[in-house]
């Protein structure tokens, strides 16, 4: 049955700014600039000690420029009716905390999409389906797709639990967990499962699900070999942040709250592919039980240069640094108390997924591991 549409204009002006940030609908406060400060751990190979594992800490600080994009975004097609988009573009600039040197730089694009009928897919009602579309230096390009949603109480952790408000995924911690060899499902992150929040490379070792005696992620001993992890550690990094970098988020809010401030806004859940596989239990203990997460309109994928591909052909002996999976939390916060002014809040957790081989990481084995790289920061709009 034919269907009546009024077609997108070929010529598209800008409205008002009032229509394009309702629009934009629960993405409209990601507008404007943000700085604040966070955190970085990433573990990359290290060919000075003998080939083997760095890991990397860095207190940050954080520039994060988003604009409103004026006009529609038409989406165009034979299997429906044109739809819209609306979206902002963002460029987003962490250094160190202490030297200055440069971390990360990343341009990209945020959206929102009207629900469709072809492919059916539909956002939950006064939810948004959305998606992230960012480019790294590296030599990678992401698209994550996920769900915008209001929240209101104390965001990023419940209280007395390592349950996460508003989120979707049970853990950004920082354990690696091993990752089978070729041949692998065609995503490579799917045939391993992340550990659960409060793991440590202190309950991994000696036994599965490991891999085990990775030192450099226990602060209480001097890795080995030595020198493979920052030195000093990063002020005010403990050993329960270093496990789950996501608890500096919490210790913002536990402070903002006891100084009598309230929260409410809009959480935003992204990942580059819809399932996701969790140890339930620390390291997997107690029968190793697992949680798959469905991520709601989760999806999408990770384009990597050849070089972190690896392998002759590729693939054929492991990746040098193969980016696997993105998902990552927003919560973009309205931050409230009776007698002081209110203020806007950005925290995030990202979580992204490396996997390249370690030959010193179990003895006479080539293990392809899963590497978490995690980044979280408390940004505040700024008048910038």
């Amino acid at each position: 049955m034919a269907t009546t549409t009024i077609p997108i204009s070929s010529v598209r002006i800008s409205p008002d700014n009032a229509t394009i940030l309702a629009n934009l609908g629960l993405l409209a406060e990601l507008a404007g600039t943000w700085e604040g400060d966070g955190f970085n751990l990433i573990a990359r190979p290290d060919f000075v000690q003998n080939s083997n594992l760095f890991l990397q800490l860095n207190s940050t600080r954080e520039t994060l420029k988003i604009d409103p994009i004026g006009s529609p975004i038409p989406n165009r097609g034979f299997g429906q009716p044109d739809i819209s988009l609306a979206g902002l573009t963002y460029l987003q600039k962490i250094h160190d905390a202490t030297t200055g040197g440069a971390l990360h730089i990343e341009p990209g694009i945020w959206i929102t999409q009207p629900n469709t009928t072809y492919p059916p897919e539909a956002a939950p009602a006064g939810q948004q389906l959305i998606a992230r579309m960012g480019n790294i230096p590296h030599g990678n390009s992401l698209l994550a797709q996920g769900i915008a949603a209001a929240f209101t109480g104390e965001p990023v952790l419940s209280a007395g639990a390592v349950v996460y408000n508003g989120s979707q995924f049970p853990s950004f911690n920082s354990t690696p967990f091993p990752v089978p060899s070729p041949p692998a499902p065609p995503e490579p992150v799917s045939a391993g499962i992340l550990q659960a929040a409060t793991s440590s490379e202190a309950l991994s070792a000696p036994t599965p699900p490991g891999p085990p005696g990775f030192t450099q992620y226990d602060l209480s001993v001097t890795p080995t070999p030595a020198g493979t992890r920052t030195d000093p550690v990063p002020t005010g990094i403990t050993q329960a942040i270093v496990n789950d970098p996501i608890l500096l988020l919490q210790n913002v809010i536990t402070q903002q709250k006891a100084n009598g401030h309230s929260f409410s806004g809009v959480v935003l859940n992204i990942a580059t592919q819809a399932q996701i596989s969790f140890f339930q239990k620390p390291n997997g203990q107690k029968g190793a039980a697992t949680t798959t997460v469905n991520v709601p309109n989760g999806a999408g994928g990770i384009e990597n240069i050849l070089f972190l591909e690896g392998g002759s052909p590729v693939g054929s002996v492991g990746p040098n640094a193969d980016t696997a999976l993105v998902y990552a939390t927003f919560w973009i916060e309205k931050v409230t108390h009776p007698t002081k002014p209110t203020f806007m809040q950005l925290q995030y957790a990202q979580m992204v997924i490396l996997e390249f081989e370690i030959f010193a990481a179990l003895p006479k084995v080539n293990a392809n591991i899963g590497w978490p790289h995690i980044s979280v920061a408390t940004l505040r709009k700024s008048f910038s």
